[in-house]
């Protein structure tokens, strides 16, 4: 559910900007940043007490290669999230524009990635 959200905020974030809604653009990042946080914060403790959740084995083929290549992508990319996301936020905060969007331009799309495709995956691994 904070996957989705985020992904939703950072839509939404992203339609405000294009549109010239600063001060909106600014608190809808502020709440998908929080909300992203939220999220990793439960996802540690959760991975913590339980440990590592594997693919059910009665997925095979096809479907089992699809999550494993989503899972995969997602992973690695979901590691430079916080970096990239704390970098970004950090200089629109400072009121360095120009330095902002260059960031911003690859930090949103690997975040929306990372957050589409981590609703995704909980799909294909607890609900299918």
């Amino acid at each position: 559910m904070l996957n989705g959200t985020a992904a939703i905020l950072l839509a939404i974030g992203f339609a405000l900007i294009k549109n010239g809604k600063r001060v909106a653009h600014h608190w809808v990042m502020l709440a998908a940043f929080c909300t992203s946080i939220l999220f990793l914060i439960d996802y540690l403790i959760y991975h913590a007490q339980v440990g590592s959740v594997h693919y059910p084995d009665r997925h095979t083929g096809a479907i089992r290669l699809l999550y494993f290549s989503i899972l995969i992508s997602h992973t690695l990319l979901a590691v430079s999230v916080p970096v990239l996301a704390i970098i970004t936020l950090r200089r629109a905060l400072k009121g360095e524009f120009v330095r902002h969007r260059k960031i911003a331009k690859w930090t949103w799309p690997i975040w929306m990635y990372v957050s589409v495709t981590g609703v995704i995956v909980y799909l294909m691994l607890y609900q299918f």
